[in-house]
């Protein structure tokens, strides 16, 4: 089997462009991935069992300060607030690896294995698992003779807008870090594999919000004043396909209405309406040409209509643009640690990840973790969402391999 050629979805660099880094002890590694693997399983379960919303982690920050603290580390805390952060090793050069911390309003039902104890809380994204991998492999790294510095970073928060990151790197987490990556538990894949992607592999997420308004009336007589309903309808119909049209037809984009709310009885129309929705495109250049068009659409779309339009575009996430030359490490690592068959191309997905705003700093990459159990699982944010716990020690594994090969590379 040949390595797949730059135009295959890993990226502009193929992993042999770079020089072969010195071989692990395979069956020292085994050895540690194998000891730390008890107390990633019941952290996993324990955060499973208990989790916590964005900004809420406190449980789940006290659990890794205690599992890290009892390995011999010493986690800084971002008191009073959730997370924190444990370097390992030593010396200038310094990598890091990042974790999440935080579940979604979502039921879990009872019947799924070490399900939530907490009503309408869920770890429905994997969080649990990203923090108990991030736990095994600074454990392992403690115990091993390391050629630098990881710094292993537990995020609080990932699921709000614009993202707990955004905080963290305003405090300063990245100070010194040369490369970062981290993984995402991927149900499109199953356990035992990992995906890679060069370039966009999440698009960016930005919220718009429009009111319009107008003198309101009767429904009877809608010739006599502004229908506020038919302007808003107007607007969530024609805005997606309008914008298209506008753009570049080679980068993707998905624009998407959540909330349209006017009026409150039947024979009244409104003297006001709201609409809001997200903006998804993962080219940044299309993403900065998108506000002043998508205003200028919105006005020309209910001028006609006679309703004044007032729209607010807020910044949110940025895309994830992995770097090719961290790519192209891990590949190396990943493929030494899985075997090539184990390591495939994955897909552009237009779901955000505030992972984004590290990458603004310093170069890094997003790796997809499969955790399908083989009888399948529903997608991330879903009531169905299964995690096979196999996915832990491949997660470990590689990510201990993939930040030895970045360090010496």
């Amino acid at each position: 089997m040949t390595r797949p050629e730059p135009d295959s979805g890993f990226g502009g660099r193929k992993a042999d462009d770079y020089p072969l880094i010195p071989m692990i002890d395979t069956s020292r590694l085994d050895s540690l991935v194998a000891s730390v693997l008890p107390t990633v399983t019941r952290v996993r379960r324990a955060i499973h069992t208990d989790p916590e919303l964005s900004g809420e982690e406190f449980a789940t920050t006290e659990l890794l300060t205690t599992a890290l603290r009892e390995a011999g580390l010493s986690p800084r805390l971002r008191t009073p607030k959730t997370g924190l952060v444990t370097d390992v090793g030593e010396g200038p050069n310094l990598v890091a690896f990042r974790a999440d911390l935080d579940a979604l309003p979502i039921q879990e039902p009872s019947g799924f294995a070490h399900a939530s104890r907490r009503p309408g809380v869920m770890h429905a994204c994997g969080h649990d698992a990203h923090a108990a991998i991030a736990l095994g492999v600074a454990i392992v790294l403690a115990r091993m003779e390391l050629p630098g510095r990881v710094r292993v970073i537990f995020q609080p928060a990932e699921e709000t807008f614009p993202g707990g990151a955004f905080d963290l790197c305003r405090e300063g987490v990245l100070d010194g870090v040369s490369k970062i990556f981290a993984f995402h538990v991927d149900p499109g894949l199953t356990t035992g594999k990992v995906g890679l992607r060069n370039g966009a592999i999440t698009a960016s997420a930005d919220r718009f919000y429009v009111t319009l308004e107008g003198p309101g009336g009767h429904t009877a007589r809608p010739h006599q004043t502004v229908d506020m309903v038919y302007a808003a309808s107007k607007i969530a119909v024609d805005l997606p396909g309008l914008l298209d049209r506008k753009l570049d037809a080679r980068a993707p984009m998905a624009l998407v209405f959540g909330r349209i709310q006017a009026g409150t009885a039947d024979n009244v129309i409104p003297t006001s309406a709201e609409l809001s929705g997200t903006v998804r495109v993962a080219d940044p250049v299309v993403r900065e040409q998108i506000p002043p068009i998508l205003e200028r659409l919105i006005h020309q779309i209910v001028e006609p209509l006679g309703a004044k339009a007032i729209v607010h575009y807020q910044r949110g996430i940025p895309p994830v643009m992995n770097d090719p030359d961290v790519l192209a490490v891990i590949q190396r690592a990943a493929e030494d640690s899985l075997g090539m068959d184990h390591v495939t191309r994955t897909h552009l997905s237009m779901g955000a990840e505030d992972f984004a705003r590290y990458l603004d700093e310093v170069p890094g990459c997003l790796v997809r973790l499969g955790c399908a159990p083989p009888e399948g699982s529903s997608d991330l944010h879903s009531a169905g969402f299964i995690l096979d716990e196999g996915c832990l020690e491949v997660g470990v594994r590689v990510a201990v391999e993939s930040i030895l090969a970045l360090l010496r590379s």
